[in-house]
């Protein structure tokens, strides 16, 4: 693994400014970090205006260094009507756009996968973001899985190119096991992230390598062990 496209800052809900997790990253031997903070929809956790994410993205690119880059992107949120909540315009400037399902988790299974269709049909998605949005375990308890057409969802993201994220967060372990190797048969790129909202969670990528290796998806079909230069062609 070369880097992590899924990482929060105090900028929404993470623990510690931007600085702070470009200097574990780097300490880890990152080549690249992806600071994908909330989008506005999501308050709770404190979603970044459109006028305060282009405050920070020149603040995010500013910590990169000759060996190291910092991505300025979004956790974007997938409305109910499968839209982005982000101007458009806003998501073109980014270097990576992680949509995530957060809001209705229940809702109709039809309805659930028109939702991530039109999402992952979006030319500015490059990560689907934690599928199921279950939990498994930890302090906010447990969470059933969202209910869609997992095998036309992934096609989709096959046929878009973009990546399936394996969530490494023990809390979370999503996809499940069964769902990784669907999307491995209908041809997926996979994006393996730490989902981090603090410096020490970057190293949950382990949890998430050990998944990934265990269901056999090889290294090639994992966008984050790509260099910079084909990440970066992929993404765009």
């Amino acid at each position: 693994l070369r880097g992590d496209l899924h990482s929060h800052t105090e900028w929404s809900d993470g623990t510690t400014p931007i600085s702070v997790m470009a200097a574990a990253a780097r300490n880890l031997g990152h080549e690249y970090l992806a600071v994908t903070d909330h989008s506005p929809r999501l308050r709770v956790a404190r979603g970044l205006s459109a006028e305060r994410l282009r405050e920070q993205i020149p603040l995010v690119r500013a910590e990169s260094t000759d060996a190291f880059t910092m991505l300025a992107g979004i956790e974007v949120d997938i409305l109910e009507d499968g839209t982005l909540d982000q101007e458009p315009e806003l998501l073109a400037e980014l270097d990576i756009v992680v949509a995530s399902v957060h809001s209705k988790l229940r809702m109709d299974a039809a309805a659930m996968t028109r939702r991530m269709l039109s999402a992952v049909a979006n030319p500015h998605v490059n990560v689907l973001g934690h599928c199921t949005g279950r939990l498994v375990q930890g302090e906010r308890g447990t969470r059933p899985p969202s209910a869609f057409d997992a095998r036309a969802v992934f096609s989709a993201c096959a046929e878009n190119g973009v990546a399936v994220e394996i969530n490494s967060r023990p809390e979370r372990q999503d996809p499940p096991d069964d769902l990784i190797a669907l999307a491995l048969a209908e041809g997926c790129l996979f994006s393996l992230d730490s989902d981090a909202h603090a410096p020490g969670h970057l190293t949950l990528l382990d949890y998430g390598a050990e998944r990934a290796e265990r269901a056999g998806v090889p290294a090639e079909r994992i966008v984050t062990t790509w260099g910079l230069d084909r990440l970066r062609r992929w993404a765009e």
